[in-house]
């Protein structure tokens, strides 16, 4: 079990706020083209971890896993897209992302350790709001669609906090997450104008 592994698995800060779930709702099909592209990004994650750190077997191994799940998951709201007439094209990205990797240390280990939590805090933000959008979209197959995904998605970020208690002090993951998660709710406390999965 992972919870036996960190003593929190979840450490979100605060909850996602009402004005986010309205915002989300009243957007479904922009906020399932910004989930198309957080999909790809996830899977992309992944594979950089391996590239910047192949001699990590465990590493290697438990993100190659994520990575065809994420890849999978692309393939899936993009069945959706299709399916709404939504075509694939680009958006701006909310400033979330850029927020937390500006916390990353630059120099290693410090900088495997940052990403390992921040790759987790994102998957983590990322199972609630896909449990919110589970609970309060108006259409049931959108909605049983978004329940399906989040099992993975809590694995997901429970396997990158497992990964840095692996390879780093618990004290010291702790710690560092206790930080990083702070940081994480606080870009979250102003709702970006357009709807995004982590806006």
């Amino acid at each position: 079990m992972l919870t036996s592994v960190l003593p929190t698995i979840n450490a979100l800060k605060q909850p996602s706020s009402d004005a986010w779930i309205e915002q989300a709702i009243a957007n479904l099909d922009i906020i399932l083209l910004d989930h198309s592209h957080c999909e790809r990004k996830a899977a992309g994650v992944a594979l950089n971890f391996m590239f910047r750190y192949p001699s990590n077997t465990k590493m290697v191994r438990e993100l190659t896993a994520i990575a065809r799940e994420e890849l999978e998951h692309f393939e899936l709201v993009n069945q959706w897209l299709e399916r709404r007439n939504i075509p694939l094209a680009p958006l701006s990205p909310p400033p979330y992302g850029a927020g937390l990797k500006a916390q990353v240390k630059p120099q290693e280990p410090e900088r495997f350790l940052d990403s390992l939590l921040v790759t987790g805090l994102i998957e983590a933000r990322s199972h609630e709001r896909l449990g919110l959008l589970a609970t309060y979209c108006p259409e049931p197959e959108l909605a049983k669609f978004y329940r399906g995904l989040m099992a993975s998605e809590a694995r997901h970020y429970g396997t990158y906090w497992v990964l840095a208690d692996t390879y780093f002090d618990r004290e010291i993951v702790m710690q560092r997450l206790d930080e990083l998660a702070t940081v994480e709710s606080e870009l979250l406390t102003s709702l970006h104008p357009e709807p995004r999965i982590h806006s």
